[in-house]
């Protein structure tokens, strides 16, 4: 699905720098964005003095430097995706055009238009007139056909989810921990799926709404060789990560594990150099997984995948 729900103009000028917020309650590692930033140039040091004096005269030479325009931003969204404890969001990195940064993810979110085809979106219908943020919040303003109630096989806890998946969306493009408080276009407040949206909601604790353990590279459908490097973030026992390599028939040809910075209160960044040099040129998946102490008694690993292309 490609689906953008641009329905207004964004009000928003948001200055990129060099990277972007991942999620509002967290310090995970920041996406770099396609914006590049270039020093003055150093001056030239003259080989040898002027054989002339300058024509005062003259009208100065004006010399200008400009700066790379940014053809792309990197941003954070957060789809949804089965785990072994129900419904969680997934990150996942996209490139998007830098005008309107907003409205691009949020316009991925809604369409559920994600790269990995595990992941998908709980806020079907719902559109977007316009977004600002500034003076301690972002409100998004809803389109007039935008549904308010949920289906009504939509669970409470799904309900929250479709909620906190916008607001980790937007919260991490904005780089900003502010509220995300929904109205109408007439100014009336709004509350999204029975979630008090109209007075604003923030982002709830990571453990509570993330999958935990969560790919940023690959990408999917990457191609490789010799080297897959892999990045991500986890909250696993003991910070160990355990991953493996699958094969077009489902099969394990590879296996590891990386560990990640810390474990216990959030995710944390974890990142492998997996040696795939010994595997025919095909299709693969790599798997990412928590470490389940529990020897399978429990609701078992979380975990998070990626097809690839070894040539």
């Amino acid at each position: 699905m490609h689906l953008r729900t641009r329905t207004a103009a964004m009000t928003l000028a948001l200055p990129l720098g060099l990277g972007l917020l991942v999620g509002c309650a967290d310090d995970e590692p920041e996406p770099v964005s396609s914006e590049t930033g270039s020093g003055p140039a150093a001056s030239p040091t003259p080989t040898s003095e002027p054989t002339t004096e300058p024509d005062p005269t003259e009208e100065p030479t004006e010399t200008t430097t400009s700066e790379p325009v940014p053809t792309t931003a990197t941003v954070p969204v957060y789809f949804t995706g089965e785990t072994p404890m129900g419904l969680r969001l997934y990150r996942e990195f996209r490139e998007v055009e830098p005008d309107n940064p907003l409205e691009e993810a949020a316009a991925l979110l809604l369409a559920g238009d994600a790269l990995d085809p595990d992941y998908g979106t709980l806020l079907t219908g719902v559109t977007i007139e316009a977004i600002e943020a500034g003076d301690g919040e972002i409100v998004v303003t809803l389109g007039e056909d935008s549904p308010l109630s949920a289906d009504k096989g939509t669970s409470r806890q799904e309900a929250r989810l479709a909620v906190q998946s916008l607001v980790y969306t937007l919260q991490g493009v904005a780089q900003t921990r502010d509220p995300v408080r929904l109205q109408l276009a007439d100014g009336r407040p709004a509350d999204l799926f029975g979630q008090p949206t109209g007075r604003g909601v923030k982002a709830a604790p990571q453990l509570d709404v993330l999958s935990l353990v969560s790919l940023t590279t690959p990408a999917e459908g990457a191609t490789a060789s010799g080297t897959l490097a892999v990045e991500g973030v986890a909250a696993s026992f003991e910070a160990t990560v355990p991953y493996a390599v699958l094969d077009a028939s489902g099969a394990e040809v590879l296996g590891g594990f990386s560990t990640a910075e810390q474990f216990g209160d959030r995710l944390y960044p974890f990142a492998a150099e997996v040696d795939i040099s010994a595997l025919a040129p095909g299709t693969y998946t790599f798997v990412a997984r928590t470490d389940d102490p529990s020897g399978g008694e429990g609701p078992g690993a979380f975990e998070d995948t990626r097809t690839f292309v070894v040539e």
